[in-house]
């Protein structure tokens, strides 16, 4: 079997140090313009001091109708560069690799933090979401380049790679979806149409920043957010998206111990590995929390897994369990996890998640 510690090569010349990543976690400490503030670089910076072969940052929205929650990261406006680049520079410092999680919350989006309009694949109204259009073709032409400008300041500031968030019923998500998506034209109906805007900001990204590894993340099933989701789609999806050239697919699973809910006989893992060629790394991130459940992934086929409410409680997760110690398993006290390195703000976000703040 595969080991946790080993180097991992994502691309030529992009090599992460071992097989742990930090997931992206949703942690509200940027600046209200979007700007990285020190408590975000912290929060980063000591779970990279803690081991992790891989940081991610949280969903960093790429252009400003696309922004769903306040402290949300930006990477929408050069007036972001100065605070991603001391963000990549420190990381790299750590020995780490950096990874900004590039998203667009479309349906999801707040107009109380993006001060605009709301827009997703189809018009739109549910309990909790701001009622939203349908996008028009400026929307998704404008979209398109903020995804493509995004990428171009991440390789400018430093970073290397970006992931797609093609996931948790975001924008990207969204169009993929058979419950959200109710167009008929050629972004709507039919998979290939449905999966045209993930393809296409995909080619966008890799032809504008072909130095930075490339990265998608997909939700298989249906869960939470994710709605309209076909797992044999899903795979279809992961195999347009290598054609297309990316270097990682990271499968978003929740709940990684449990097989396919449409093929309870198979794990999601075994699938996804089988859908692509060894080229292609795949990450799998689903309340993983002990060494023995990351290396149970490694056996069903990933070559890497991240980590998100383990890596809150222990950011030096790696570094502990390759001495052989037990990570810290929640609930901890404000105090524990300010300790950590969370900020305020993200200790009263991790409050919504049962069990995990005493």
């Amino acid at each position: 079997m595969t080991d946790l510690f080993a180097p991992l090569t994502l691309r030529p010349g992009v090599v992460a140090r071992n097989r742990v990543w930090l997931a992206p976690l949703t942690n509200m400490q940027s600046h209200p313009d979007g700007r990285c503030s020190d408590e975000e670089l912290r929060f980063l910076a000591r779970r990279a001091e803690g081991g992790f072969g891989l940081i991610e940052t949280c969903a960093a929205h790429v252009a400003q109708d696309g922004k769903a929650w306040a402290g949300e990261l930006g990477v929408h406006d050069d007036a972001m560069l100065p605070g991603l680049t001391r963000l990549a520079s420190r990381l790299r410092e750590a020995g780490t690799l950096s990874m900004v999680q590039l998203f667009h919350g479309g349906l999801r989006a707040s107009q109380a933090v993006s001060g605009t309009g709301t827009f997703g694949p189809s018009a739109w109204s549910e309990t909790g979401l701001d009622p939203a259009r349908e996008a028009s073709e400026a929307d998704l032409a404008r979209t398109l380049d903020a995804f493509e400008a995004a990428a171009l300041r991440c390789a400018k500031a430093g970073f290397d790679a970006v992931e797609l968030h093609g996931a948790h019923g975001y924008l990207l998500s969204q169009f993929l979806s058979t419950t959200y998506n109710l167009r008929n034209d050629a972004w709507g109906g039919s998979l290939p149409n449905r999966a045209r805007l993930l393809l296409e900001v995909t080619r966008r990204v890799r032809r504008a920043a072909p130095e930075l590894a490339l990265c998608v993340r997909v939700s298989p099933e249906d869960f939470g957010q994710a709605r309209g989701l076909d797992l044999d789609e899903s795979l279809e999806v992961a195999r347009g998206l290598e054609a297309e050239g990316i270097d990682v697919l990271h499968v978003s699973l929740w709940r990684a111990e449990r097989p396919s809910t449409k093929r309870p006989d198979q794990h999601p893992t075994t699938l996804f590995r089988a859908a692509l060629s060894d080229r292609v790394k795949l990450v799998v991130a689903g309340g993983l929390g002990t060494r023995a459940q990351a290396e149970a992934q490694l056996a069903l086929g990933a070559d890497a897994v991240a980590l998100g409410r383990a890596a809150i409680a222990n950011p030096d997760w790696p570094a502990l369990v390759q001495r052989g110690e037990a990570p810290r398993v929640p609930p901890l006290t404000e105090d524990e996890l300010l300790a950590r390195d969370l900020a305020p703000g993200f200790v009263a976000y991790m409050r919504r998640w049962p069990g995990f703040v005493v």
